[in-house]
């Protein structure tokens, strides 16, 4: 099925039974709170902590007032509570803790090993007091992986530049030394977490130069911290920070969605990661099913998209007075068409499979048909017939390593929190997400477009064979989205074909549907997962349901307070993604013509995304099944 437009393409799009339950995760009893300076200090404790020093105040859970999930129901599905300007800084003391070298530790009860069952069994860091349940090194990371949530990035590396001494606002005195060594070592984790993100802040990467100058040409700091300035001027260099006053680079090098393929060279090469200021070629049809093909950034606004448009189409300011004024619509194969708003960015990764854009008047919108290449059916063979399982299995494995890899742990917060960043950062979850979909499609167009039932049934044991060595390669996302396809009520309705499986087969795929069943929070999945070692491929939306329960279940700030229990929950779900990328995957593929056909046939999948399409070929198949 298309998608609308302003909406995020569903990994889900099977049968109901596969569909995620709704199940809220466990929050804690006693929200543990930071309290800015400025703000009044009732109710609130301060303990020895090994990062920003962060005093908390219990609320009891449910309680009027609290940070409880009976708070957040009022509120709109993703609304966080308000940023209240002024009022969120780096707590005092921080530095301190910092240049203790994460002496400390903040208790954090037992709530939170409610939240992350993980945690029951997390050593703290050796020096910690008794009951301590995160380490320095954990907390400092929990703060620079969401602080965006209460703080935008480059307020957060304003009031760090004002800590420094020397610089905006900084003091000087017996502290100063401390105070130096805690900046460094923030900017430095920093620096390391957002790495390519930074090109596309120019506020933030003026504020980091400051500060790097700042720091290099403080002698004092040489001597005692030298590894570290090294490792910072290491890390500026890499990073290639963005400045405001700096000209973009000429003949920037335009690059393909996987989804508009033109050349099969395009397609053979490694993926890597999009940044909203990326160029790549789009094609904009009009209703009469001519196109324009303009060249425009991934995050360009849909005004911007018009005006392209408009200077290819030498469209004339009379006409856009007159009320001839082109709108940008979405229409997916299906025929399911929206307007989208001007403001609108990013819209490129939003599309569905099959889906185009459209310019057009609003007079002519109503007459707006899909193009006839998307629901023309043309049966035949295809190379999944020709291919070996193994190595369709490894191509698809390979495949989506090289999109998972691209995916920054950054846009797991902004995809789901709807982060400063916005959609301008999410480019490449959203392309996995598509892609995702788009295997649970293929599936089902591969099998309704063959017309014979034996040779039906044998490319129905085929994609068994594919799931089963997908497993086995530890790619769920891939074996998760094989079994989704299998379960299409398209495809789950031909009895004919099923019954012509052979034993074995069937009770394998029976064994797959329990491993992807729903039931009790997907325990089967996560046990399962837990028992793999990196490196691995997870079901990605799987990890947006869980982030998304966490952000509705508790507030974000409550009377000026941060709950930091929640930003650790966050954090450590986001951890996981950097430990199953935490070892390279080893794939040993041949670079034969063979393997060449089979490769670019993998990362060029043809599907049918319209569900009344696919019963009606079901339907042609198979009649009188049920």
């Amino acid at each position: 099925m298309g998608t609308d437009a302003g909406t995020r393409p569903s990994a889900h799009l099977a049968s109901p039974k596969h569909l995620p339950r709704v199940v809220p995760p466990v929050l804690p009893r006693r929200a543990r709170l930071w309290h800015p300076p400025g703000t009044p200090r009732a109710a609130c404790l301060s303990f020895p902590l090994p990062c920003p020093a962060v005093p908390v105040a219990g609320l009891s859970h449910g309680a009027p007032g609290c940070a409880g999930a009976s708070r957040a129901r009022s509120r709109p599905a993703g609304a966080s509570a308000p940023h209240r300007p002024g009022r969120a800084r780096l707590p005092r003391g921080w530095e301190r803790a910092l240049s203790q070298r994460w002496h400390g530790g903040v208790r954090v009860g037992p709530g939170l090993s409610r939240c992350h069952p993980a945690n029951q069994h997390r050593s703290p860091h050796p020096s910690a007091p008794p009951g301590t349940g995160v380490s320095g090194e954990s907390l400092l990371d929990d703060i620079v992986l969401t602080h965006s949530l209460f703080l935008p990035t480059e307020r957060f590396l304003q009031q760090l530049h004002q800590q420094y001494p020397g610089g905006r606002g900084g003091g000087h005195g017996g502290s100063g030394l401390r105070r130096k060594r805690a900046v460094l070592a923030v900017l430095l984790h920093f620096l390391e977490t957002y790495k390519g993100l930074l090109q596309e802040e120019e506020s933030a990467g003026k504020v980091i130069k400051e500060l790097y100058l700042l720091i290099m040409k403080d002698t004092s700091l040489y001597h005692q911290l030298e590894d570290e300035i090294l490792k910072l001027h290491q890390l500026v260099e890499t990073v290639e920070l963005k400045v405001a006053e700096e000209t973009p680079p000429p003949n920037k090098q335009v690059k393909p969605l996987f989804r508009h393929f033109r050349r099969i060279d395009s397609c053979l090469q490694t993926r890597v990661a999009f940044r909203g200021s990326d160029e790549i070629f789009c094609r904009v049809y009009m209703p009469d099913h001519s196109y324009v093909t303009i060249r425009s950034r991934l995050s360009a606004s849909v005004q911007d998209i018009l005006a392209s448009v408009t200077e290819k189409l030498q469209y004339s300011e009379e006409q856009s007075s007159r009320g001839d004024a082109l709108i940008l619509v979405t229409m997916a194969s299906s025929g399911e068409k929206a307007v989208l708003q001007p403001s609108e960015e990013c819209v490129f990764t939003t599309l569905g499979i099959n889906s185009h854009l459209f310019a057009c008047t609003r007079d002519t919108f109503d007459s707006l048909v899909p193009l006839p290449e998307e629901i023309q059916v043309v049966p035949g063979d295809t190379e999944i017939h020709r291919a070996e399982p193994e190595d369709v299995a490894n191509h698809l494995t390979a495949f989506h390593w090289e999109l998972f890899r691209c995916i920054h742990e950054l846009e797991f917060v902004d995809y789901v929190f709807h982060g400063e960043r916005g959609r301008r950062e999410t480019a490449n979850l959203e392309l996995l997400l598509q892609r995702c979909s788009e295997v649970q499609h293929w599936v089902g167009t591969e099998l309704l477009l063959c017309e014979g039932l034996g040779k039906r049934a044998h490319l129905l044991k085929k994609l068994i064979k594919i799931a089963a060595i997908c497993k086995q390669n530890q790619d769920m996302l891939s074996f998760y989205a094989i079994v989704i396809g299998l379960n299409n009520a398209a495809v789950s309705r031909l009895r004919l074909t099923w019954e012509k499986l052979p034993g074995k087969f069937k009770n394998l795929f029976r064994k797959f549907e329990n491993l992807t069943d729903p039931c009790r929070n997907h325990k089967t999945y996560r046990e399962v997962l837990a028992k793999m070692k990196p490196p691995l491929i997870p079901f990605v939306p799987l990890i947006l349901k869980d982030l998304t329960f966490l952000h509705e279940g508790s507030k974000t700030l409550l009377d000026g307070l941060v709950n930091v229990e929640k930003l650790h929950c966050i954090a450590e779900k986001v951890r996981t993604v950097r430990k199953y990328r935490s070892r390279p995957l080893c794939l040993e593929l041949e670079a034969s013509p063979a393997q060449l056909q089979t490769k670019a046939y993998v990362r060029q999948l043809r599907v049918i995304d319209n569900q009344n399409l696919l019963f009606e070929l079901s339907y042609k198949l198979e009649p009188g099944s049920q």
